[in-house]
């Protein structure tokens, strides 16, 4: 489904992933880990259009799409929920999902979207009419992969869903994530959370100074000392 292949980003003159590769089967959820300043949001932003690759390639459903235009990523069938959620705070929750099912291939769905979202996320409910920036931050993590989910991607990229949220939050967050790749969509997911994201996963790439620098399945690469000693403090 997706191949990224040999791929450097640079910020500037400023490098900042350098031949990166990996890839996602269709119906995988594997995961990015690695500790802050890695490369990880990078990573996910150039996967999504978000940032131009200096270098390499990006192979989406066999279709090359390196250097296609940004806003035509979500008609590939790739969608993003980004660091902090980005919403429209002052619009309501239900128009803030709207706007995910713009393109056409989505539109003609919304409302059978709206109801699978609404099955992931019952509390958004009764929060349709209400702004989205009234919301907690659960809840407005939930309207972000809502959000997402309204443009039917193939591939959902997700960037750090746990960011900022209440324990028990993350587990229904990480919850409705398995059930969104149980239905079939693909997922990419960067996360801090090492534990609970390799516990998701079926392969993880630990990316370290804009480098993989391990990959594999995610419950071996857990067993690795290395790992155990720089993200679980074991």
């Amino acid at each position: 489904m997706l191949e990224v292949n040999n791929i450097s980003v640079n910020y500037g003159a400023a490098p900042a992933l350098w031949d990166v590769s990996l890839s996602v089967k269709p119906g995988e959820l594997v995961c990015v880990v690695g500790p802050n300043g890695a490369g990880k949001t990078t990573l996910i932003n150039a996967i999504a259009g978000l940032h131009r690759v200096k270098g390499g390639s990006l192979r989406f459903n066999g279709q090359d799409i390196t250097h296609l235009a940004s806003h035509k990523f979500c008609d590939a069938g790739i969608a993003i929920v980004p660091e902090g959620r980005r919403l429209f705070t002052q619009m309501t929750v239900y128009d803030n999902l709207e706007l995910g099912s713009f393109i056409a291939k989505a539109k003609v769905h919304r409302k059978a979207s709206l109801e699978l979202v609404l099955s992931l996320f019952p509390a958004l409910k009764v929060k349709l009419q209400s702004p989205a920036g009234a919301l907690s931050g659960g809840q407005q993590q939930m309207v972000a992969i809502g959000r997402a989910l309204m443009a039917r991607p193939g591939l959902l990229l997700l960037d750090e869903p746990s960011l900022g949220l209440a324990p028990s939050i993350v587990l229904d967050m990480f919850s409705a994530i398995r059930q969104i790749n149980a239905q079939g969509t693909s997922v990419l997911l960067v996360e801090q959370n090492v534990a609970m994201a390799m516990a998701l996963a079926s392969r993880a790439y630990v990316v370290e100074e804009g480098r993989i620098v391990a990959e594999g399945q995610a419950s071996e690469l857990l067993t690795r000392p290395e790992i155990q000693k720089a993200y679980l403090g074991v």
